[in-house]
């Protein structure tokens, strides 16, 4: 989740903004996620020791301020981590873990491209309510990952959300496809599904024209039964 989220600022397409952890895994992850986000390094891009650096412009700064603002004034949101900001040097944000006790809100729908993590904990028996949910409450349909021992759980999270995301992940973190190793591209509003890198592609960069030509045209209107 960590690198998912917080890479490059959070400024990738496939990058995860959002996240659905079982409530008897959170109970022993919710301590360390927080001490590991908020021991990330940020700065200068030319100290190698930074993990993070600043976002990439004054209007980035000002979108990811503006939800974590609104963050601090939900009560249904506990900033786990992060949720401060800094312009005076750069554009810094802060990565954030925002627990969300609704997972209809703004943080699950909209996407802030920046380092904003949403955080909803469900109940384990409500798998597949979770699923349910969270397939079509974003528009976006770029990348998902599911990080899980039960095989049965994966193929089905796979069945369930084969239409919520173009690349789907398996214990790995949704980001990272190089073009030309790994197809890559999502559907609904994350576009048309083409997958850079896959032959279908190709078919995207044609216009196909159909020709019919007639040898013996028809010399008069009527249809032999008509005789």
């Amino acid at each position: 989740m960590t690198r998912g989220a917080f890479e490059f600022q959070g400024q990738k397409c496939s990058a995860l903004s959002r996240a659905y952890v079982p409530a008897s895994l959170w109970a022993g992850l919710k301590d360390a996620f927080r001490d590991e986000v908020e021991g990330l390094t940020m700065g200068d891009v030319s100290d190698l020791s930074n993990f993070m650096s600043a976002v990439i412009d004054e209007r980035s700064f000002a979108k990811n301020k503006a939800a974590i603002d609104r963050a601090q004034a939900d009560p249904q949101v506990e900033v786990l981590a992060g949720g401060t900001y800094d312009d005076s040097v750069g554009y810094f944000v802060r990565p954030t873990v925002l627990v969300c006790q609704d997972p209809a809100s703004e943080y699950f729908k909209d996407e802030y491209f920046g380092p904003i993590l949403a955080v909803h904990v469900y109940e384990d028996e409500k798998y597949d309510e979770m699923l349910a949910q969270m397939e079509s409450v974003s528009a976006y349909g770029l990348t998902g990952a599911i990080i899980a021992q039960d095989r049965e759980a994966v193929q089905h999270a796979m069945l369930k959300l084969r239409n919520a995301a173009g690349n789907f992940y398996i214990n790995d973190k949704p980001t990272g496809a190089v073009v030309g190793q790994q197809p890559f591209g999502g559907g609904r509003a994350s576009g048309t599904n083409d997958k850079a890198g896959a032959k279908q592609n190709l078919a995207r960069w044609t216009s196909t024209r159909s020709v019919k030509e007639t040898f013996v045209p028809p010399t008069d209107y009527r249809y032999p039964h008509m005789g």
